[in-house]
């Protein structure tokens, strides 16, 4: 190989060696302002895909039902049951408040109450068919708990 190949050869290799410099340096950091643009373009994507999912969790007939409005038999509805009568309110007592109360509370004076035992209202033959109906019901039958010993 003459002096002027080699020269050239090696002019090609210096060349493929600065390309391959010049791509693996790594691209200069965006501005704050395109960095800004490019997360509001992806918010942007993200919330127009959230739309998307949600506008197909609505079918369409109850779009339809919203678009057209209150009608006269919705109104005419909401008017009869305004007038329909009530009954009892619930939050008042079904007896009068005035008189003593059968169980001390603690606002009685002293600040404690008595202790109420805990069971089932209707005693331990309640408790005990509670009991049995729940073993029945459940996978593992009414023998569970009553393993070899």
């Amino acid at each position: 190989m003459s002096t002027e190949e080699e020269i050239a050869d090696l002019k090609r290799q210096l060349a493929e060696v600065k390309d391959a410099m010049r791509a693996a340096q790594p691209k200069p950091k965006p501005s704050r302002e395109e960095e800004e643009r490019a997360t509001a373009e992806w918010r942007d994507k993200m919330h127009q895909a959230a739309e998307r999912r949600a506008n197909s969790w609505t079918p369409p007939s109850v779009h339809q039902y919203f678009a057209d409005g209150v009608t006269a038999a919705d109104c005419a509805d909401l008017r009869q049951q305004a007038h329909r009568p009530t009954g009892r309110p619930g939050m008042i007592p079904e007896q009068p408040t005035s008189g003593g109360s059968p169980r001390p509370t603690a606002g009685d004076g002293t600040g404690w109450i008595d202790p109420v035992p805990v069971g089932v209202a209707g005693g331990t033959r309640t408790q005990e068919l509670i009991e049995r109906m729940t073993n029945a019901a459940l996978p593992h039958g009414p023998e569970w708990g009553k393993g070899k010993k």
